[in-house]
């Protein structure tokens, strides 16, 4: 018999640089996720439509926006069954294209792009970026787009700024906007766009020795047609494992497809424990806040958790006591100390690529974990046999924040926070410890199984 992913590192490694690549934009990760919970037998549902009874190993998933909420019952689920629930974020910072985006300056066609979150600005400079995202046509239908490398941000050259080395500053408005051409008048993005969204759609049979026929063929969609965008810059270049003994991943959007994928594969390949509903809920918009429909803080998740009570036949008390006994395991990525900024960490908790997952704390409930939450991470983690590690921050240097803390209070939610270890976070390519993410996947597994 085959391994499964969770049984096989390197298995789940290649699948997880191939579902990297195939979610340059949180619309994407969310339209594959959902694409590859159907071909494992999720009904997927929308949320205009009435969805029924809920009944042992129903598999249900739904789609909105660039979040993703699934869910799989276990044996003998009742009005009072607790969820055990994995949250994570779809998107990651970077560059979002601005309308009117086309201009010229000095003989150079650029786009307009706006700063989406906190990256590293820096670590976009001189790289090959595509668009991608999502289009809306005039008559309301929805498209995703991924274009090619057709973009860069050109650093200025060390002739032209000799302290460059001593100390980079980068204005937001006129240092960042991409070049795509030398100026021409037939230079479009929405040409652009209009042209990737003539593609076959995450799930639909794509065969790519006929996708520039398809993106030219006049007869599609032309830019003429697009109302509206979201759609931002990404970075071409395909994850790959590096390191003496190939031990790294260096990758784009590890904050946080990695906790995505993790839940994905855990939820598919682990039978939830008998009683019990296992949720897997990606959230878009984390990055800046979650203040969103499609956001954490917003109602997504509590509609779903509504709409399965009332599949269950669940009264307003049974509904209550359910929630008091269910879980929600925020997954999102963190710092491993860095060797040449030790200053930056904890003098004593030091967390380090490839010895696991950490569980992350921190006392002003910027991270939901708490006593109780150590507890249930560290039996999900020695059932999974996967080493588990703390992270808190330097006290001069203020802490991040996750869904957690807001699923917590939105839901009502005992939650606890963890994730992989990263250096370089919200580079445009972060790297990480290939046991750290395939141990996240069997810790979350083994949470969904009743540890």
């Amino acid at each position: 018999m085959a391994e499964t992913l969770l049984e096989s590192r390197d298995g789940y490694i290649s699948e997880f640089i191939d579902f990297v690549g195939s979610s340059p934009s949180s619309y994407h990760a969310a339209r594959f996720s959902a694409a590859m919970l159907a071909s494992q037998g999720f009904t997927e549902f929308a949320e205009d439509d009435a969805w029924g009874p809920v009944s042992s190993g129903a598999r249900g998933v739904v789609v909105r926006d660039g979040a993703i909420i699934a869910w799989r019952a276990g044996e003998g689920v009742s009005a009072t069954s607790p969820v055990r629930v994995l949250g994570a974020h779809t998107d990651s910072p970077g560059f979002v294209l601005k309308p009117q985006p086309d201009f010229t300056a000095a003989g150079w066609s650029q786009a307009g792009v706006e700063v989406y979150g906190g990256p590293l600005i820096n670590s976009w400079l001189d790289r090959d970026l595509g668009f991608a995202g999502r289009i809306v046509t005039r008559s309301g239908e929805e498209r995703l787009v991924c274009t090619q490398a057709v973009a860069r941000i050109p650093q200025l050259a060390i002739h032209l700024d000799r302290d460059a080395n001593s100390g980079l500053t980068l204005d937001r408005q006129r240092h960042t906007q991409p070049i795509l051409a030398v100026s021409a008048p037939d230079t479009s993005v929405m040409e652009l766009l209009a042209a990737a969204a003539n593609l076959p759609q995450p799930g639909e049979p794509f065969d790519r020795a006929s996708a520039a026929e398809l993106a030219l063929d006049s007869g599609r969609l032309g830019e003429d047609d697009i109302a509206g965008t979201d759609v931002r810059l990404y970075d071409t270049q395909a994850a790959s494992r590096i390191g003496v003994k190939a031990e790294f991943l260096a990758s784009p959007r590890l904050d946080n497809l990695s906790s995505t994928f993790a839940g994905l594969v855990a939820l598919i390949e682990t039978e939830p424990a008998p009683g019990t509903i296992s949720v897997f809920a990606s959230f878009d918009h984390e990055e800046l806040g979650s203040e969103t429909r499609s956001g954490a803080a917003g109602p997504f998740l509590e509609d779903v958790l509504v709409r399965l009570r009332a599949g269950l036949g669940a009264t307003p008390d049974e509904a209550a006591r359910a929630l008091a006994a269910s879980w929600c395991v925020s997954a999102d990525a963190g710092h491993s100390v860095h060797p040449n900024y030790q200053e930056k960490h904890d003098p004593n908790v030091r967390p380090l690529a490839g010895k696991g997952p950490m569980l992350k704390i921190n006392a002003n409930q910027r991270y939901a974990s708490d006593a109780h939450g150590a507890a249930l991470w560290q039996r999900a983690c020695e059932a999974a046999g996967v080493p588990t590690q703390e992270f808190v921050s330097n006290n001069t240097v203020p802490c991040g924040s996750t869904i957690g803390p807001i699923t917590a209070t939105r839901i009502g939610i005992r939650t606890v926070d963890v994730g992989v270890p990263l250096l370089s976070m919200h580079s445009a390519r972060e790297l990480a410890h290939v046991d750290d993410l395939h141990g996240l996947a069997r810790a979350i597994g083994a949470f969904y199984a009743g540890a």
